[in-house]
């Protein structure tokens, strides 16, 4: 079972052990991402990810931070999305404590040394290109930038090559000191944990910093009303047409967000989903099919992304247009629901066997609800899930007149319209 802390000057601590491993992760998370920036600061969160590795005062480069983690065998890395950033390193036990005064280097003491700033600007950069010429990573931002538009979360977490360049050191610091303080900080360790030593090394590395509790954030709330079906195409010359079908749907918590995490699975969450059953068995349109769901604070997205020759992506839309229908009509069949529900607790518990994945569930959950969670609560929340729950989602979320559809591939002139499909 889980416990919680939490500190005078604002750091939570939670401790979820795993008993029979012999592995710690800590995961430290604070609430700022991409949809938390002004227009031109659109990529300083992940910026400041990044720099956060380039050296600190104890460890001036970036080899010495790697050496003192890589002496300890240590897994690490951090990430930026729309709404947090994380930094976690997965440690044996008996290394703990080490791993832990390296994480708290990094977190508040990083330099951000302006010949660095300007080096990583190039590393940036790099990545930019990386997502823009893969369509497999790039048709999901390309997706909500169809969606979501000009709202924030229509943009790249990673920002744009004009931002990278113009951002400059002042503007970094000025960021970090607003959103990174201990008030906003969130400490997570799974695995061969006890509470009491959690708590213990929590309060010797983190209680000791000062911090403000009336930050002022930049958060727009997004108004799913304002959606309108809409078509957007990107050419490339690349040989797969690669698209995104999907609606606005729920945020986190929605009380109807396991009825719809069902009715994802039995469409397209599996080899034995509608969707891949009829496009890659029966068709054999696409490599690959599948359906996914993405939950914000305020909102969420329901999407289809699958691959297509330019010359069947008509009959595939049509085939996805039918089957959504049906499930709409008339609704899953007992044994998909069933189905669909043993997969999703199969699937689950096998994820937060590891230490890193239930530190990301306990903490992801707490950072961004404000609330708790147990996998347990989780799981009995699934198995109340009535045939009738999920027709009603479908009917809510499958709506034309909220569809949107994003294209990336060899369609110069290529006409497209939802009479189409």
């Amino acid at each position: 079972m889980f416990s919680y802390f939490k500190f005078p000057n604002g750091p939570e601590v939670i401790s979820a052990p795993i008993f029979g491993t012999k592995a710690v992760t800590i995961l430290a998370l604070f609430p700022v991402g991409s949809r938390y920036e002004k227009q031109k600061e659109n990529g300083i969160s992940h910026f400041i990810e990044h720099m956060t590795f380039k050296g600190t005062k104890s460890r001036p480069t970036n080899l010495e931070i790697a050496r003192d983690l890589n002496s300890l065998g240590a897994e690490f890395n951090a990430y930026t999305s729309k709404d947090h950033t994380g930094w976690w390193i997965k440690v044996e036990a008996g290394k703990l404590e080490k791993a832990l005064e390296v994480l708290q280097d990094i977190l508040f003491h990083p330099l951000f040394n302006p010949k660095e700033v300007e080096k990583e600007k190039g590393v940036i950069l790099e990545e930019i290109k990386m997502y823009e010429d893969n369509p497999l990573l790039y048709i999901v931002h390309f997706f909500e930038n169809t969606l979501y538009g000009e709202h924030p979360l229509g943009r790249m977490v990673i920002g744009t090559e004009k931002n990278i360049r113009k951002i400059n050191r002042k503007e970094l610091l000025l960021f970090r000191k607003k959103f990174y303080t201990p008030s906003r900080l969130l400490l997570v360790f799974a695995g061969q944990v006890k509470k009491e030593e959690i708590f213990s090394l929590a309060k010797k590395y983190f209680s000791q910093f000062r911090s403000s509790f009336s930050d002022k954030i930049n958060f727009r709330k997004f108004i799913p009303k304002k959606i309108k079906p809409k078509i957007n195409i990107l050419t490339r010359e690349i040989k797969q047409v690669h698209f995104a079908l999907g609606f606005p749907s729920y945020a986190y918590f929605h009380p109807k967000l396991e009825a719809l995490e069902l009715l994802s699975i039995i469409l397209g969450g599996n080899m034995s989903s509608r969707l891949f059953s009829e496009i890659r068995v029966k068709r054999g349109l696409a490599y690959y099919i599948k359906s996914d769901l993405n939950c914000y604070q305020d909102t969420g997205n329901f999407a289809i992304f699958a691959g297509v020759d330019k010359e069947t992506l008509r009959e595939a839309l049509r085939v996805i247009s039918q089957e959504l229908e049906k499930i709409k009509k008339f609704g899953p069949k007992d044994e998909e629901i069933k189905r669909a529900k043993d997969y999703y607790q199969g699937i689950f518990y096998l994820n937060l066997e590891d230490s890193e994945s239930l530190a990301d569930w306990y903490g992801k959950i707490r950072l961004l609800t404000r609330k708790f969670l147990t996998p347990e609560e989780k799981i009995a929340k699934i198995k109340k899930v009535s045939c009738q729950d999920i027709i009603s989602v479908s009917r809510e979320i499958l709506q034309r007149k909220k569809i949107n559809l994003a294209l990336i591939g060899p369609l110069e002139k290529f006409q497209l319209s939802f009479k189409d499909f």
